[in-house]
């Protein structure tokens, strides 16, 4: 199955970004993973869907980018 989406492309491609806060967020998620401190089950699958997010953010702005060249 395909699924195509149209997405109207901002003039800034950073805006393909998690938020400042959304970054801080994650990126204390993950060096409490990397200490060795165990997250709980909700914190694991926060973490999880905000990399998740990451990624389809990096991918949209990276195919823009190609886009706009």
């Amino acid at each position: 199955m395909t699924l195509t989406i149209d997405v109207e492309l901002p003039n800034d491609l950073e805006k393909f970004r998690l938020p400042a806060a959304v970054q801080q967020r994650l990126e204390r998620l993950l060096d409490q993973q990397d200490s060795g401190i165990q997250l709980s089950e909700d914190e694991r699958k926060e973490a999880e869907g905000l990399v998740d997010l990451a990624d389809f953010l990096s991918l949209l702005r990276l195919r823009s980018e190609r886009l706009v060249k």
